[in-house]
């Protein structure tokens, strides 16, 4: 039986992820610094500790087949475009990626996917809401808009650079905001389609909700069994990437938040304020992924927003209590 090794178990696509390679057979064993916050906790084996600390890492590697790096320090906008975070957000998530592919060569496991970000592409091919440029080749000349696509785009290239010197397959996949229930939705991480639903779902009818920006700005938003679905297909491939995971589904976030104001069946005013929003437009261009993998995301963004709307709905309900 293959024994696989997910760093960042604890967290909502690792969780999500481990619950996938156990329904397909594998042995899975977890890591991270905390548990999963939902009782997604689902391996064969958990290890609690932190993977800058490298004991814990070789412990974690040991007798592993194949391992999925998913584990960051991270958050939505709040958390990455103050910059009161981009030094940890560069050392830990560094360190982390350092320790485990070090010690996955040194105990001999065959292969590693790591989980990259769309926040590596230029901020000069986002600047219009309509037409962002998000394809694999464009992320040269560099220019990401935050610490925290810096260090992915640096770590993108150690795993490469590993590959090329010792052997190691690796699977380099960018992310592109990746929601659905058993995520953080509250707290300051939360990304925006978990926000948006708090925050609905605490407003009473008549009431209304402030959002980061003018409104404009576009986004696309993968919900995450199809993100888990595009990791393993790509994971068996023959592709090395990297490649985007996301949805080609762009939509501007004051349209996001009246689509979850329907969901909700509430009547919700929008107020745009002054906050971070990151770059003007980003989708994922989906060309690579159809090419290589003869697959790409597909599910409407709503019927995963309905999804989840109902799950933080009903966290907001309970927390209440």
């Amino acid at each position: 039986m293959k024994k696989i090794l997910v760093c960042g178990a604890g967290g909502f696509i690792g969780g999500h992820l481990v619950n996938r390679l156990k329904s397909e057979g594998f042995w899975v064993r977890g890591v991270d610094i905390k548990q999963n916050e939902f009782g997604n906790n689902n391996a064969d084996e958990f290890i609690l500790g932190d993977l800058r600390d490298t004991a814990i890492v070789e412990r974690s590697v040991e007798k592993i087949d194949e391992i999925y790096q998913l584990a960051a320090d991270m958050g939505g906008a709040g958390y990455i475009f103050t910059g009161e975070n981009d030094a940890n957000v560069m050392h830990n998530s560094a360190l982390c990626n350092i320790n485990i592919v070090q010690a996955a060569v040194k105990s001999g496991v065959k292969k590693i996917f790591y989980s990259s970000s769309a926040c590596i592409y230029p901020e000069y091919n986002q600047l219009e809401p309509g037409n962002p440029k998000c394809n694999e080749s464009s992320v040269y000349p560099a220019a990401p808009d935050s610490e925290y696509g810096w260090e992915k785009l640096f770590s993108e290239r150690l795993y490469f650079a590993y590959s090329r010197n010792y052997g190691i397959e690796v699977r380099v996949a960018r992310f592109h905001n990746i929601f659905g229930p058993q995520g953080t939705w509250t707290g300051g991480k939360e990304k925006v389609p978990a926000a948006m639903c708090r925050k609905i779902s605490e407003v009473p009818d008549g009431g209304l909700i402030e959002v980061w920006g003018d409104g404009k700005q576009t986004r696309s938003f993968l919900y995450i069994d199809e993100c888990i679905e595009g990791v393993r297909r790509f994971m068996d491939s023959d592709f090395s990437g990297p490649v985007n995971i996301g949805s080609d589904e762009m939509i501007a976030i004051n349209d996001f938040a009246q689509m979850v104001i329907a969901i909700s069946g509430k009547k919700i005013k929008i107020k745009n304020i002054q906050g971070p929003t990151g770059v003007r437009g980003r989708n994922s261009d989906n060309h690579l992924i159809k090419e290589k993998l003869n697959w790409a995301p597909s599910q409407p963004l709503r019927a995963g927003m309905e999804k989840t709307y109902y799950w933080i709905d009903k966290q907001v309900a309970q927390h209440k209590k």
